[in-house]
């Protein structure tokens, strides 16, 4: 059971105070009180805005606080002090710089990220009424599994890299076929901005899933800003983008999904002068639900051999990172869905 939630807040009308042991969360119309010790995180998005006693109330209590910008994308996030053994990140720094531990985990990842594509897609096929859909998608499967063949015998971090892209361009293909049956046209994955409604709900999903995971390796005691697979940048969380290849999927299947039974119309999106395409403030709140939905549905686990709720998941694999570094795992296991 699920007891902890997540407060989403936007639009430039919407302000968070804190008032006792509560936050207020007030626009135009609405003022709700939220108990702090009820929530555990707090995801703001464009213009909404948060008071620095709030942010400090969450912060004290462990409550992450997350700023993202309108596409998704993770902009901040601020919480309490790190945690953990300070040895532990000093063997996560010594590890993401050798380059025998480097590629062996990217491997790992990219290697669990194709095999939930390939299954994904299969699912896709296997759910098709139509026999010329269902001919395309497993052919793309096809192509995806091929590439994850070669993912072991890659002997470079950017030989490993480049199977990713070519795999992704397959699985995006896919994807497209799936939601063309819905209405929506998607040709290739684009961002910064977003160009259709297909795009900026992967780019809102990717950004939703960032900000869990930075969350779940700073609890265990992680450092989300030294990873593997992506490259060191300033301000990127690396780490926590290097675990999301592995949940991609199911931010993908929660947008094809909402698309397919029309829960997300194009009434719910933006369109900006600078051709950048958004979710509407509408189209925020109907995302939101559906999300929080998605995250409380139960999926198998495959080394846990058992189903684990999907918003413990990204807690559950930082955990087996933070194992895998400290030497108590030989290897790092990707979670993968079932197919």
């Amino acid at each position: 059971m699920r007891y902890l939630n997540t407060v989403y807040a936007s639009g430039h009308r919407t302000r968070i105070n804190r008032s006792k042991r509560n936050l207020v969360v007030s626009n135009e119309n609405t003022k709700t009180r939220v108990p702090i010790e009820s929530i555990d995180a707090v995801v703001l998005i464009g213009a909404a805005t948060m008071t620095l006693d709030a942010i400090g109330s969450c912060v004290d209590r462990g409550v992450r606080v997350a700023v993202l910008k309108r596409s998704g994308a993770l902009r901040w996030t601020a919480g309490p002090p790190a945690t953990g053994n300070v040895a532990l990140r000093r063997m996560q720094h010594q590890s993401t710089t050798h380059d025998s531990a480097r590629l062996e985990v990217c491997r790992h990842l990219v290697g669990g990220k194709l095999q939930n594509s390939y299954r994904m897609v299969r699912r896709w096929a296997r759910d098709s009424s139509s026999r010329e859909l269902r001919r395309r998608l497993e052919s793309k499967a096809d192509l995806i599994a091929t590439r994850l063949e070669r993912v072991q015998s890659a002997h470079t971090e950017n030989h490993v890299r480049g199977i990713e892209g070519d795999a992704a361009r397959s699985y995006f293909a896919a994807l497209g076929s799936v939601v063309e049956t819905a209405g929506w046209h998607f040709t290739n994955r684009n961002r910064r901005p977003p160009r259709d409604p297909v795009n900026a709900l992967l780019s809102f999903g990717y950004g939703l899933l960032a900000t869990e995971l930075t969350g779940a390796l700073e609890a265990v005691g992680l450092d989300p800003q030294f990873g593997y697979l992506h490259r060191d940048r300033s301000g990127r969380p690396a780490l926590a983008l290097d675990v999301m290849e592995e949940f991609r999927v199911l931010a993908d299947r929660v947008t094809v999904s909402a698309l397919r039974r029309h829960q997300l119309k194009p009434e719910h999106f933006t369109l900006t002068p600078g051709g950048g395409t958004y979710l509407s403030k509408q189209g925020r709140s109907s995302f939101f639900a559906i999300w929080e939905n998605h995250k409380n549905s139960a999926m198998a686990h495959r080394v846990l051999d058992r189903e684990v709720e999907r918003w413990a998941l990204p807690g559950v694999q930082a955990t087996l990172m933070a194992r895998y570094i400290r030497g108590d795992i030989p290897v790092y296991p990707p979670f993968v869905i079932q197919g």
